[in-house]
């Protein structure tokens, strides 16, 4: 590599998305030994290689990643031009970054990892990580309405708590700066290596599971696995893709003696279910419970009808089965 590589964004007040970028380009060999240089000076930006969020342009030809023009209206679905990526929050630097270079990001974690497999944890990481660092650094809000408390908690606000204070003194901020990019760094490489150790191996096992739901139950629309996996974003995925009739209601899953029959939900992260548990079960518990349902050794049904237990398989694929009989009479 050339000496001398220089990553290019703005001096003062850090975000998020630039640290967060700065980050995932020294994951690169190319950059791996970058100098990043904090200026607005044009003169000084301009002898950089690449540029990001800062700089008033947008040109991937150039390495020049700005995304504050009045007309940047960039977002996943019309940088990446491909079915599939449907995202139309607009970028930050995060995300352009991420989209330029994201996949080369994911097999330097995962070098190991098929093309098919770096495409899907792609989707994953943007989904549930770089969108919301997008959305936060552009001012796009999550409700039309006040929502009833905010979460102050998140990425963006902790990379804000590294700025020095108005009141402090003799504090660096470039080192400060440096802390948040390797804060990100931290989030961004634990959340690859879940994507790809954790949730996309669950998609086979939930695929098994699919396929044999006939065999857990005639009507198909009930499904067991052999332990708790993350499955909800799959099944959607999966039903979509193999057109899966009828379609399916109950994820009964546990061992030693905790089992769960889980409703399936309208759509991911949603709290209305295809079907609820009955609602004479709500709230209910061991004795109580079991005399209510008929169903002998059952422990619990949340209020809200969401999931329940049972001491044994057997007890919680009838807790299943029971509750689609009484759905499908209603």
């Amino acid at each position: 590599m050339a000496k001398n590589v220089k990553i290019g964004t703005h001096d003062g007040t850090f975000h998020c998305d630039e640290a967060l970028a700065c980050f995932m380009l020294k994951t690169l060999p190319r950059y791996k030994d970058a100098v990043i240089v904090r200026s607005r000076d044009m003169n000084i930006l301009n002898t950089c290689d690449i540029v990001i969020d800062v700089g008033k342009e947008y040109d991937p030809s150039k390495h020049r990643y700005d995304h504050h023009m009045r007309d940047f209206n960039e977002s996943v679905s019309t940088v990446i031009k491909k079915p599939g990526y449907n995202w139309t929050i607009k970028l930050s630097s995060a995300g352009l970054i991420y989209c330029h270079f994201g996949n080369e990001i994911i097999k330097h974690f995962i070098p190991q990892a098929k093309d098919s497999d770096v495409e899907m944890i792609f989707k994953y990481i943007y989904n549930t990580f770089i969108k919301e660092i997008d959305a936060i650094d552009n001012g796009i809000t999550m409700f039309r309405e006040e929502p009833r408390y905010h979460i102050v908690t998140d990425l963006s606000s902790r990379v804000k708590l590294l700025n020095p204070a108005w009141n402090s003194k003799d504090i660096d901020i470039d080192s400060q700066f440096l802390k948040a990019v390797e804060l990100t760094g931290q989030e961004l490489v634990q959340r690859i290596q879940y994507a790809a150790y954790v949730w996309l191996p669950a998609r086979s096992n939930l695929q098994e599971a699919i396929d044999k739901r006939f065999e857990a139950d005639p009507s198909g629309e009930i499904i067991e696995l052999s332990r708790h996996i993350p499955w909800s974003e799959h099944l959607f995925e999966i039903e979509k893709e193999q057109n899966v009739q009828p379609p399916l209601k109950f994820v009964v899953f546990g061992n030693n003696n905790d089992y769960r029959v889980q409703c399936i939900p309208v759509a991911p992260h949603s709290f209305v279910c295809r079907l609820f548990l009955p609602e004479p079960w709500g709230g209910l518990h061991d004795e109580t419970l079991s005399s209510v349902s008929g169903i002998k050794d059952a422990i619990f049904v949340h209020s809200e009808l969401f999931i329940g237990g049972h001491r044994t398989r057997e007890g919680a694929m009838a807790m299943a089965r029971k509750a689609l009989e009484l759905g499908k009479a209603i």
